[in-house]
């Protein structure tokens, strides 16, 4: 009696092992779809996902900029955009997190508002975390501060840098005050790319008044290894030179 009832326990306890096996493997699998879904929606929504698989047990967050940088006002619903009211928040969170190693930054972006454009710049620059940026296609006009706020810059041989005076939409009021406050925003810009680059303030001025180029209008177009010629970005590389870098600045990191 007591082996038939030892057979028949053994067996019920068989039973539920192996349903409670099952049931966490759904869970599990639960969990990663969610996990899934909720990367998707991070990639379409913000252009940002965690990378947190790689080499070194490194987990690198990657903000992309594209399009153009959005400002108070909302850009033609037709338009690609990059909105500050989403990036610095995130810019925040990844500061307080201490699970995050690195940044990585991706710049294909024809511009826009500046001073949402340097609000992003300030904040990049300011992370204690290590940061790096690439230029893929292009990263024009106020791109330019985005892309040098990192600690390190690469750009592809094909992507492009424009560089140009502040420009304005809209009724200007022909007053001498309309010309100091443009130069006051300039004078914002160059100060902060001379200061986070390897370019002189005055060299820099004079690609933005630069009439040589540019038919219509005043400016200098950098493309690859240009760019690095300048002292704007640091070197010329692809997504590989750019995460092995930042791979290597996060080890010297946690040495120190």
């Amino acid at each position: 009696m007591r082996q038939n009832g030892w057979k028949d326990n053994r067996a019920e306890d068989g039973t539920d092992q192996g349903s409670r096996s099952c049931q966490a493997e759904n869970g599990k699998n639960r969990q990663d779809d969610g996990q899934q879904a909720e990367q998707n929606e991070q990639i379409e929504e913000f252009g940002q996902i965690t990378l947190d698989e790689g080499q070194k047990d490194h987990k690198i967050h990657l903000l992309t900029i594209i399009g153009e940088v959005e400002g108070h006002e909302n850009s033609s619903g037709n338009s690609k955009t990059t909105k500050y009211d989403h990036v610095l928040p995130k810019l925040a969170e990844i500061e307080e997190d201490t699970s995050v190693d690195g940044l990585l930054v991706l710049l294909n972006t024809s511009g826009g508002d500046v001073d949402a454009g340097l609000a992003i710049a300030e904040m990049i620059a300011s992370l204690s975390i290590p940061s790096v940026s690439l230029v893929l296609g292009g990263s024009h006009s106020i791109g330019v501060p985005l892309a040098v706020a990192s600690d390190y810059s690469f750009i592809v041989p094909t992507g492009t840098m424009m560089i140009h005076p502040v420009r304005m939409s809209g009724m200007v009021i022909g007053a001498a005050q309309t010309y100091e406050y443009f130069d006051m925003i300039q004078d914002r810009i160059l100060n902060f790319v001379a200061g986070h680059a390897h370019i002189a303030y005055d060299q820099l001025k004079r690609l933005m008044h630069n009439t040589e180029m540019l038919t219509k209008d005043l400016g200098t177009v950098l493309v690859g290894e240009q760019a690095v010629a300048e002292g704007l970005i640091d070197e010329v590389g692809g997504i590989r030179e750019a995460l092995r870098k930042l791979h290597q600045m996060i080890d010297r990191s946690r040495q120190r």
